[in-house]
Order: structure tokens, then C-alpha cells, then sequence
């Protein structure tokens, strides 16, 4: 499984986070599983900082269970008190469970009725054991899910989630043309399965993998060169990483480098 912290900003400023992998009974609807908890003393707030990956999630709460999709741009979220969320990083396959039209929940959340789920989950999360309700709350999330999908997925669903893993995995795909060749499929079959799925155009897809990248790398290595990194990622030069970092996460990676050591 890729790097815990990946996506995330600041990881520092986590309270407690932890990536569980998908069962094998879900492996072809969930990429894994993710379980923030917090305790923050009165009169204060935890801001999280993402640039979530470029899928759509089902979330049980406290509260209760959401269904949120794609992001286009860099989040944060606010805790205080004492929580806990248990969220499936779902694969396309998964996204026709609960809409027909993902891009119509673009950085929306969405309130799903499924208190069997809801139930199962807080169950095992408010059982304070040494660290296996983590993992209890994903089995009981997974046995719903798997209950809920039904046996198998179709052949173009099956694209769907191996056009999110190439451009998700591949450094060497920069354009919407190397996934088809990587795929082999034309352009319009991959952005008709990427519309249909996930709600996110092929090249939102790779713009979303790079940005991760990129402020990975900067992250992990203070002293990594910013040019290097840009032409390491496909970016035509420094200019273009700054740019992208600008007009999606709202700041450039200088800033960025200069917040995390602040």
C-alpha cells in the first residue's frame, strides 16, 4: 500500500491516522481503508490539510454515514472534541453503488441511509481494546459493502479501476494518450469510463498524481531541488509545478517547504 501519508500536507498535525488495507472480499471496490481519531482539548481545533485522491469516499461517522465525491481542489477539515471517522478510499467499480452522475457530487457530501453499516462500525470503534477495533470496524465495513455490491463487476467498471491504478502507479504517464496506449484503448473509451466512474477527466486524474508527488517529495526531502523535482514529474519546467501548485492547493511549493518547517 502506498505511503500513509500521502495526500496529506501536514501529517505532523494528525492526531492518530492509520490506512488498513481492503479485504480481499472488497478488493475490487474499496483501494483501502482510512481511520483518523482525535481528542483535542476544549477551546481548540486540529485543521487537516489534503489533496484527497482523486476518487470518491463512503464515510461512517459518529454521526452517521456520508458519501462524498471527487475533489477538484485542496481541503481541510477542522476537528475538535473527541471522534473518529472509518472511510473506504472507493474504487470506480464502487461509485455506480450509490450515483449515476459522480461529477454531479463534485466536492459534495451527501448523507447515506445505511444504518446496518452505521450501527456495525460505531460498535467496534467505541470499544476501547488496544487498537482491534480498528481493524473490526473495517471487517464489519467490508462484510456490508460486499453485501450491498453483490457478486462480481462488468468489464467496463474493470477499466474503470485499472485506468485509476496505471495513472495512479505510473510517474511515466503525463498525458491522456499514454494511459489509453498503457490500457489499450482509445481516449474516448478511457474519458467515457472515467465520466461514468469517477467523475474526474484522465488528465484531472494525472494533474492529481503529480501534485501528490510533488509535495511528497518536498516534504520527505528538504533538500530536493523544486526544478528537479518539476522535471522528475513531467512538468516543462519550474514555472508550470509552481503554477499548478498556485491555482489548485491556493499556495507554491516555497510555501509550502516553509510551512512545514514553521
Amino acid at each position: 500500500m502506498e505511503s500513509s501519508y500521502k495526500g496529506i500536507l501536514y501529517p505532523a498535525r494528525l492526531p492518530s491516522f492509520h490506512r488498513l488495507p481492503a479485504p480481499a472480499s472488497v478488493a475490487e471496490l474499496v483501494r483501502w481503508f482510512w481511520i483518523p481519531e482525535w481528542d483535542i482539548e476544549p477551546g481548540r481545533t486540529s485543521r487537516q490539510h489534503l489533496i484527497a485522491y482523486p476518487g470518491s469516499n463512503l464515510v461512517v461517522q459518529p454521526g452517521g454515514v456520508v458519501f462524498s465525491g471527487p475533489t477538484t481542489r485542496a481541503a481541510h477539515r477542522d476537528l475538535a472534541g473527541r471522534g473518529w471517522a472509518v472511510g473506504a478510499l472507493l474504487r470506480p467499480a464502487a461509485v455506480p453503488l450509490f450515483t449515476e452522475d459522480p461529477s454531479g457530487l463534485r466536492d459534495t457530501e451527501v448523507a447515506v441511509s445505511a444504518e446496518d453499516l452505521h450501527t456495525s462500525v460505531a460498535e467496534a470503534m467505541n470499544t476501547y481494546d488496544g487498537g482491534t477495533r480498528r481493524g473490526r470496524a473495517v471487517d464489519a465495513f467490508a462484510g456490508w459493502l460486499a453485501s450491498f455490491a453483490g457478486p462480481g463487476v462488468s468489464e467496463e467498471a474493470s477499466l474503470a479501476n485499472r485506468l485509476m491504478d496505471v495513472i495512479g502507479s505510473d510517474a511515466g504517464i503525463v498525458r491522456v494518450e499514454d494511459a489509453a496506449s498503457a490500457l489499450a484503448v482509445s481516449q474516448r473509451t478511457l474519458q467515457r469510463a472515467a465520466r461514468k466512474y469517477i467523475g474526474l477527466s484522465p488528465a484531472a486524474l494525472i494533474r492529481r498524481r503529480r501534485l501528490q508527488d510533488a509535495a511528497e517529495r518536498a516534504r520527505l526531502d528538504a533538500s530536493a531541488d523544486l526544478a528537479a523535482i518539476a522535471a522528475e514529474l513531467g512538468y516543462a519546467d519550474h514555472a508550470h509545478l509552481t503554477n499548478d501548485f498556485q491555482k489548485y492547493l491556493g499556495f507554491t511549493p516555497s510555501t509550502y517547504r516553509r510551512e512545514l518547517n514553521g
